[in-house]
Parts: structure tokens; sequence; C-alpha cells
């Protein structure tokens, strides 16, 4: 029990070391590492130790493990004695960084595959002691791979049609991308060599078909393709044409021509005539029998033509008659092949024809697509133009509009405000409900007044205005009423008529209070003064008080002199009358209200 426990603890300070190993490498993190490399090509193996607070790296070292399980010594560096490389590793390996002791990953410039195997980086620090750690390094070889076609002859047996090899680390895969109907073998040597077989039945129709080899390995990211087609070679058959047709005497340019088929293509061709040779007049050009003369009758035969390749020959007859046809016949056949070439000059012709009308009718669709477009333009333009002249045309008349507003008011402030006040006063007495109609009676409270006082015996408001006011006197009713009102309209209306002043135009409609509110039927209907104003002339003086009032009709009333004598002298103390105008005079009380709502 005792051991047990022992070996327990053994365990345990072995793992916190590993621990504490793993946690100060940061490249590679993990204690064991395994890596892939490709022959001839860089491999880093990489090694950075930590270093912790009061802790140096003194030395590094870097092993190979030997098959034996002994470790080899690459290359080393000291802090302060710099690198040793030992052995066969001389030149062949280097430090990545030129600090070693902080970035101790080792490089192998050109990968071989003796490389593989696993590597220590040995740590050495000060005053921790020493740490290390191990990668394991696999190398791959891409693979070298070729493929061997093999030529095949028509009506041969059951064969290999081409083969494919490839050597690379690990052992690649082999296969075939084909349409063809065969079968495929595949075989693995020592050393990663594998090599694929395909075998068919060669034909003819197989020839130019496609087979390729495809080569598949994990260093490859996708199968690499060897492209090949099927070779079948064939002999000739040998075809003469025209196959049939009628000879006369005396045509002209006559011919046989020898076709032939056949993988390789043929190169030698031959005619012949059974039984003798040749014609005198005909030769062979090419592949062709021309007769350079007209046709005559002992001309008529067999005619071989033969064909061969390096794989065979093809051989056909042909029966060349020619019939006596004499002239006719011989201009009839003429005529025939002059018939025949007019035929398709004709037709050319007409292609030609329909081709250019096609092309036209293209020109003029695309002319009237344009004319068209363009007329549109043009009237849009014309349409905004036009827009654009009565937009401006409208913008003229409103600015014209407005200044004539403007100019149609007199700049003076002063001859504004009295002027407003004219038009006010104007309304204002046209709208009052002081009534002159009314009989006055002596003794009566009916007079000049309001509800202030001012010096002359004349009543004003609170703005210094005066005030003309009647009391309503009701219960006056029947025909004697309606006669006095009719005679007292007709009695204020020719005095009003005979007096230079006018009642329409000195006042302000401010300076008149409003008429009280008259019952339904009672009290006499407002005299309507306004059509009642009379202008001075030009020529008139500018200023001029107010003279005594004229003296009424006889036959008047005492009451009328009275309402007569109080409404002139109120006029003549707070009026004055200029340029045919009635105007208020100036009164400290007096408010005056400008035309556009200012106060003076």
């Amino acid at each position: 029990m005792k051991l047990a426990g022992q070996r327990a603890e053994c365990l345990a300070l072995l793992w916190v070391f590993a621990v504490c190993v793993q946690a100060v490498f940061v490249e590679p993190p993990q204690p064991v590492t395994s890596l892939r490399s490709l022959a001839e090509s860089e491999t880093r193996l990489p090694c950075r130790y930590q270093v912790e607070a009061g802790q140096k790296v003194v030395q590094v070292t870097w092993y190979k493990e030997l098959p034996d399980g002994t470790k080899e010594q690459m290359i080393t560096a000291h802090y302060s004695e710099g690198h040793t490389e030992f052995g066969r590793y001389s030149g062949r390996v280097r430090f990545e960084s030129g600090r070693p002791t902080e970035n101790s990953a080792l490089l192998i410039p050109t990968t071989e595959e003796s490389d593989e195997g696993s590597y220590t980086c040995h740590i050495s620090t000060f005053p921790h002691g020493n740490f290390e750690t191990h990668i394991t390094l696999t190398v791959w070889i891409l693979p070298i791979s070729s493929l061997e076609p093999v030529v095949l002859v028509e009506g041969q047996s059951f064969r290999v049609a081409a083969s494919c090899r490839a050597v690379g680390r690990p052992p690649p895969r082999l296969s075939w991308d084909t349409d063809l109907p065969g079968q495929s073998q595949n075989r693995t040597l020592e050393g990663g060599t594998v090599s694929s077989y395909y075998s068919l039945h060669p034909l003819r129709s197989m020839n130019g078909r496609r087979l390729d080899c495809l080569v598949w390995h994990p260093g490859l990211e996708q199968p690499r393709r060897l492209s090949n087609q099927l070779v079948v070679q064939y002999p000739p058959d040998a075809t003469i044409s025209p196959s049939k047709g009628d000879w006369f005497v005396g045509v002209k340019n006559a011919e046989l021509s020898c076709d032939s088929g056949g993988y390789p293509k043929p190169q030698n061709i031959t005619w012949t005539r059974r039984g003798g040779a040749l014609p005198d007049g005909a030769s062979v050009i090419g592949g062709k029998l021309v007769f350079g003369r007209a046709l005559l009758r002992n001309d008529s035969g067999v005619y071989e033509c033969v064909v061969k390749n390096n794989v065979g020959a093809g051989r056909t007859e042909y029966t060349l008659t020619v019939a006596e046809g004499g002239k006719e016949r011989t201009d009839t056949w003429s005529q025939e092949m002059k018939d025949s070439r007019l035929t398709q000059s004709t037709d050319n012709l007409l292609l030609i024809i329909i081709g250019s009308a096609a092309g036209a009718l293209v020109m003029i669709m695309v002319i009237i697509i344009l004319l068209v477009n363009r007329y549109h333009r043009h009237r849009n333009k014309k349409l905004e133009m036009e827009l654009s002249e009565r937009t401006e045309e409208i913008i003229t008349l409103s600015r014209q509009t407005s200044s004539r507003r403007l100019n149609s008011v007199s700049t003076d402030p002063r001859l504004q405000a009295e002027d407003y006040a004219l038009l006010r006063v104007d309304s204002r007495i046209k709208n009052s409900q002081m009534s002159l109609e009314r009989p006055i009676y002596k003794g009566s409270q009916s007079t000049l007044c309001g509800k202030w006082g001012a010096p002359g015996g004349v009543e004003v408001d609170e703005l210094g205005r005066p005030v003309i006011w009647h009391d309503s006197i009701e219960g006056l009713r029947g025909a004697e009423m309606d006669r006095e009102r009719e005679e007292r309209r007709r009695r204020v209306e020719s005095y009003l008529k005979s007096s230079n002043m006018s009642l329409d135009s000195g006042l302000p409609s401010s300076l008149v209070p409003l008429k009280p509110q008259q019952e339904d039927g009672v009290g006499p209907r407002e005299a309507d003064l306004g059509h009642l104003r009379e202008r001075r002339t030009a020529g008139e003086e500018e200023e001029e008080e107010w003279g005594p009032a004229p003296s009424l009709p006889e036959g008047d009333e005492d009451d009328g002199d009275s309402s007569t004598y109080q409404i002139s002298e109120a006029l003549t103390n707070h009026f004055y009358y200029s340029n045919g105008v009635l105007r208020p005079k100036l009164h400290s009380n007096a408010i005056l209200l400008h035309p556009r709502g200012q106060v003076l």
C-alpha cells in the first residue's frame, strides 16, 4: 500500500510537470505535435518558449530521433556563443529568427524523404532547468504520373488500349474517365508505384474517342487528369463518283473522282483500265481521272481505282460507256449544264435580292423610328418653351399689377393718413345712428353732447371727438309725426345742398359715436348724407375758416335754427376746411389712426 501511494505521488508530480511544460511553450501549444510536408518544399518546425519573470533561456538545441531510439544533434544556439550546425545537417537547416533564444523555430529549406521522423526542441533555462517539445514530421511526395497509349488495328482481339502509371507517397490511386466499353486492372508495386491498364476490343468507331487517366493523391486539391484519345487504324474504302450517268461522244471536261476513307488517311491512289492502259488524253490529278479532250467512242471501258494506307488497301471499279449521241446529244448535254449553271446563278441572285430587300426594310424602319423620336423631342421642346413663355408672361403681369397697386398709393404718410381718415369719416357718418329727421322741440334734452364735456359747450368722447347724439323720443305715432318728419327731412336736405360744407369728408370714422340701437318701428330713418358731399375746385384756397352758417329758407321754425347753430359752432371749433375736405383740428386728447393701423 505504501508503494502504491508513492507511485501515485510520482504520477501526480509528472502530470503537474507536464502541465507546466505545456503552459510555458507558446508554439506549438501541445507537448507532442504532428506535421505534414511535401518533398522539395520548405518545412517549418515551430518552437517558442514563454519566459517567465526572473527566467532566462540559456541554450536551444534541436534533436532528431533515429530508428534505433537514439537522438542525433542537429543544431544548437547559445545566448552568448552563437549557433552551431552538426554533421549532415550542416547547411541544410537553420533557425527562423536571428534570436534563437526568443524564437527557436527550425527551417528545412528543401525537404527530403529522409527528413521524415520525430524531432525534439530542447530549451535550457536559468534557474528553472530544461524543457522539451516533440514534433512528428511526415513527408509526402506528390505523384509522378505518365500515360502510355497503344495503337490498335481494327479486327484485333481483346487487348490493352492504354496504361497509366504513378509514383508518390503515400501511394496514389488511379482511375479511367471514358465512355468506351472496356475493363481496367490496377497493380501496386513496392516504393509507392501504382499502375492501371484499360483493355477492349478495337473497332473503327472507337477511333478518336476519349480515354483519360485520373491520378488521386491527398497532396492534390483535385485529381490530376492525363488526357488521351484512343487510336484504332483501319483500311480505306474506295468509291468512284459519279456512280452513274450518261456519257456521249463529244462531251468535254469529263472526269471521274475516287473518294477514300480509312485511318490513317491514304496517300497512294492509282487508276487503271481493264485490258490495257489509260486512253490518250486522260490523266490522274490527285484522286481524279480527268479527260482533257472530248470523249470518244473508244473511251468506253472498265476503270479501277486502288487506294492504300499502312493498314491495307481498298479498290473499286467503274464502267464507262460512251454512246453515239452526235452533235444534238452533245448540245443537249451542254444545254443542260448551262441551264443548271443558270439556275444556280438565278438562285444566288434571288438570295442577294431578298437579303438586300430585308436590309433596306430594316434601314427604313430605323430611319422612321429616328424621325418619330426626333419629332417627339422637337414637339416636347416646343411645348416646354411655350410653357416657359406663358409662365414668364404670367409672372410679368403679376409684377406689373403689384407695381400699379403700389404706385396707386401715395408715398406721403401724412396724406395717406388724411385720406384714410376721410374715408372712415364718410363711412361712419353714413352708418351713424344720428337722426336729423326727428323733430327738435325746445326744452328737450337733445344737444350735441357726449360722455365728456369740452370747452365751448360741445361735449366730446374719451378721444376728444365731438359726439352727435339724439335721445330718441318714443310715443310719437300717427300721421302727424310722419308729416313732421318728412317736412324736417326736406328742410335739412335743402340746407345741406345750399351749404359749402361737406359732411362726408371731414370727420374720421373713429370720431363719430355709434348710433344707439333703435326699436322696431320707432324713430326716424337715417338720412343718407353720402351723396351730398361736394368738392371744391383746385383753384380755391388751401385753407379757410368756417364762416357763419347760411340762413335757412324762410318759414323754418326756431328749433331748426337752434340745431343749425349748434352744428355750425361744433364744426367751427373742432374742424377746418382744407382743399375741399373737412379735416379735424389738432387737440390734446385727440388720437388719429394711420390707415395701416399705426397711431399718429
